[in-house]
């Protein structure tokens, strides 16, 4: 292995959508559970994760859809305040660093990944490429999505590895020649990647 490749949400860090939807519910009449299909069900959310939205017209139609009297300042702020550090994902990427080259291969949207590149700064320092969906105009588990990540990788797809969540992804990956771990909170993902040939320093 000489690339290593790793998900964003639920592998470097948790998110929670019901912290954003509990701060917008002040601003529309709307309950939660509607508010939640308005922001994140169907084509709006899969546009704006693929970059065909901007995040201005992401919160203009979102807006619209949840009923929301919020600014678009107001919707920001509270949409993206929804990351959690992994302490036990985020420790492993330095010791990784000296050997592999890392990518971060993440289904997220401009407001999001704006977000936590700031929050995570530290940790997304050690990531020689950075493969959001939005800046990838597709989202995994889109073959397309995995052939734009390749293009990040500086090696053959049989020289990488790739750390994600769900096994929909995975699977995915493998067909387009990548090994495959599957991560779960609370799993020791060290010993994995050690199963798998990885050295860890």
């Amino acid at each position: 292995m000489r690339t290593i490749l790793f998900d964003f949400g639920n592998v470097l860090a948790f998110f929670d959508h019901q912290r954003a939807v509990a701060k917008l519910a002040a601003f529309t009449p709307l309950p939660p559970h509607e508010l939640t299909l308005a922001l994140y069900g169907g084509v709006l959310e899969e546009d704006y994760e693929c970059g065909r939205l901007s995040t201005a017209e992401y919160i203009r139609l979102a807006s619209r859809d949840g009923q929301l009297t919020c600014s678009p300042a107001e919707f920001e702020a509270a949409f993206v305040d929804i990351f959690t550090r992994n302490d036990a994902v985020c420790d492993l990427i330095p010791k990784l660093k000296p050997k592999y080259r890392l990518v971060l291969a993440s289904n997220t949207n401009d407001a999001h990944y704006r977000k936590y590149s700031e929050q995570f700064a530290d940790v997304l320092k050690h990531f020689d490429a950075r493969c959001p969906s939005h800046h990838a105009r597709s989202r995994k588990p889109h073959p397309e999505y995995f052939a734009y990540c390749q293009r990040h990788t500086a090696h053959q797809p049989i020289e990488c590895i790739f750390v994600d969540d769900m096994p929909s992804n995975l699977e995915a990956a493998k067909k387009h020649g990548w090994q495959a771990v599957l991560y779960r909170p609370g799993e020791d993902l060290a010993s994995k990647l050690r199963e798998v040939g990885v050295e860890i320093g």
